[in-house]
């Protein structure tokens, strides 16, 4: 009978395991007993023999073998053998276990799907489970010696109910060498499918299901069997016991305790009793005694599957399951929380510790500020850095990330504003100067609170080239500064050169710009939509002509905080379409009052000298008519 412990470990506790050492039933002592006690017998017959018994001289031979027997005994690979054949058995008695036959699914099926309170419909579904367990018997029978013992011949198969006297009659006329254990599978089959043409299973679907159970059923009985006929090799189990016995037979010799006046190396000390060395039996011979053990799980020993059980409790069960629990539902009833949205069952006292809130991830204990957190120090030390410096190596890093075709990480902050161009015809790219004011401080250089829409990008449907030309006309973004009664006199320089500026080495050839010092760039949001203009020189390019100006945010915490509403930029784009007709003879968007809905991608179209001619007195035309 199996010897279950589970609940005396359920807790881990000081000395848990060690409360299991002094049980007898199942435990290593009472397998390992009668082995230990020849060895020590063994062991203690030649050392009384070697003290007592000997002459010198024979002494002094005895030493040497013995010497000669404990060099050599180490290179027996004990622990190697013995070590995976007991892991090939403990995996070989698990595959076992799993593979037990039975019929709970089976019983289900055959209860719901065959029909019938009549008393023809209990004795098909009680001849249909009946089959199931005789299949389970005959397999029990053949494999487990316990079971053949409790059922030794097939009349005492008829005696326990399993098979009537016709049945034994049918079953013993068919003629097979074979273990005939299928028969009742087919006998199975056959009724199945006559319920099914009376009626009794009333789709082939279920039919189908009953069928597929069956040949599950089937194929654990049939692992069973083959693990009963195709065992461990026998020369692996001779190999590792060879080894096990042949290892301790030499450590009865080499590991006796030898004179200490005779001076031998490693024998100084006697003290008659060999500890180690018994230790050393006791977990060698024990390892192998687990193996002799898990082999075959259907013996009779404390280890063992309780075959017996298994049939009783099957039978019983799958029994009670067709016939007594045929459509025998119990009066449905509102359950408890019929009107709670929030079932809570309660908890004793005792279990109240078990009541714990449910795990949301690993991120819930996180809030906004440790997301947000931003190290001012860093940030601080940034800005101290040379703005030269700075700007260079951001241009070089810009260039070679252009090259490799990589994105720049999000996590870079404060990272330069781009223009990047991408056409069909023109492929470069150009970096417009930012001028913030006319100290030479700032070097040209945007400042960290102005950045919210840092980067403008022309696209279309070619991919960028790095090695192409850059291109004849560039758009430029024209950004006016509010006007305010307190702006002073130098107001009004700054007034004429608040667009951006390219540089002289991007700066397209034939287009000149004028570049003062006391330019500005200013952000679309920060200065409304009535000072935000979008001006284009009259560029070379055919008429139709379309590009999209697309702004993208950086990940920075500066132009997080500088970025306005998104909402109070969504509006933009149900009126783009309006204020695009609306254009001046110059080319120039004109943003409304009001604040438009907010569209990451805008677009404009540029056109020559001559259709702004054209388009002229569409204008007048048009503002005819909106007045």
């Amino acid at each position: 009978m199996t010897v279950t412990y589970s609940s005396k470990v359920a807790n881990a506790s000081f000395f848990s395991f060690h409360r299991l050492l002094l049980r007898w039933r199942g435990s290593i002592y009472k397998l390992l007993y009668r082995e230990f006690l020849l060895f020590l017998l063994l062991y203690s017959a030649l050392s009384v023999v070697y003290r007592l018994a000997l002459s010198e001289r024979q002494k002094r031979q005895f030493e040497k073998l013995a010497m000669y027997c404990d060099k050599y005994a180490e290179q027996i690979p004990v622990t190697f053998v013995l070590g995976f054949y007991v892991t090939l058995v403990v995996n070989r008695w698990w595959n076992q276990f799993v593979n037990l036959p039975w019929p709970d699914r089976l019983m289900f099926l055959i209860s719901s799907c065959v029909q019938g309170k009549d008393e023809y419909g209990r004795l098909l579904r009680r001849t249909l489970i009946r089959y199931v367990n005789l299949t389970s018997l005959l397999i029990f029978r053949s494999v487990s010696t316990a079971v053949c013992k409790r059922f030794p011949t097939m009349e005492h198969v008829v005696e326990a109910g399993f098979m009537t006297p016709e049945e034994r009659k049918v079953y013993e006329n068919i003629r097979s060498p074979h273990l005939k254990y299928w028969i009742p599978v087919v006998w199975f089959s056959n009724l199945a499918v006559k319920a099914r043409e009376e009626g009794r299973i009333k789709d082939s679907i279920d039919l189908q299901l009953i069928h597929q159970e069956m040949n599950v059923f089937r194929t654990w009985c049939a692992t069973l069997f083959g693990y009963d006929w195709v065992g461990i090799p026998l020369v692996y189990t001779q190999v590792v016991t060879l080894a096990v016995y042949t290892f301790f037979f030499a450590c009865l010799i080499g590991r006796q305790f030898l004179d200490p006046a005779q001076g031998h190396q490693g024998h100084d000390l006697d003290i008659y009793v060999p500890v180690f060395t018994l230790l050393q039996f006791f977990f060698y011979s024990g390892w192998l005694k687990v193996a002799e053990q898990l082999i075959n799980p259907f013996g009779e020993d404390d280890d063992d599957f309780e075959a017996n059980w298994i049939i009783d409790r099957n039978l019983q069960v799958s029994l009670l399951a067709v016939d007594e629990m045929h459509m025998n539902l119990p009066r449905m009833t509102k359950d408890i929380y019929w009107n709670d949205s929030e079932a809570r069952p309660p908890y004793t006292l005792a279990a109240a510790d078990y009541c714990i809130p449910s795990f949301l991830g690993s991120t819930t204990d996180m809030g906004l500020s440790d997301i947000l957190q931003v190290d001012e120090s860093e940030v601080s030390d940034k800005r101290q850095q040379d703005p030269v410096l700075v700007w260079r190596q951001k241009s070089v890093l810009g260039r070679v990330r252009r090259l490799l075709s990589v994105q720049e990480p999000p996590d870079l902050p404060l990272s330069r504003p781009a223009f990047k161009r991408h056409s069909s015809d023109a492929t470069g790219s150009f970096f417009p100067d930012f001028r913030v004011d006319s100290r030479p401080d700032n070097m040209g250089f945007p400042s960290p609170n102005m950045d919210t829409l840092s980067t403008l990008r022309e696209v279309s449907s070619n991919p960028p080239s790095p090695e192409s030309p850059p291109p004849a006309v560039f758009p430029r973004l024209v950004v006016s500064p509010p006007f305010s009664g307190d702006a002073g006199p130098n107001f009004e320089a700054l007034k004429p050169h608040n667009g951006l500026d390219p540089s002289p080495s991007e700066e397209a050839p034939g287009l000149e710009t004028p570049r003062t010092s006391s330019s500005v760039c200013c952000s679309p949001t920060q200065l409304g939509p009535k000072e935000f203009r979008w001006t284009h020189n009259p560029p070379s390019r055919p008429r139709g002509r379309q590009f999209s100006l697309q702004f993208s945010r950086q990940s920075s915490k500066a132009s997080v905080r500088s970025l306005p509403s998104p909402k109070g930029l969504g509006r933009r784009k149900r009126t783009l379409a309006r204020f695009q007709s609306r254009r001046s003879p110059a080319d120039t968007l004109q943003l409304p009052d009001r604040e438009p809905e907010y569209d990451n991608d805008f677009q404009g179209l540029a056109g020559t000298e001559d259709d702004e001619k054209e388009e002229a007195g569409d204008s007048e035309e048009i503002k005819k008519q909106d007045s």
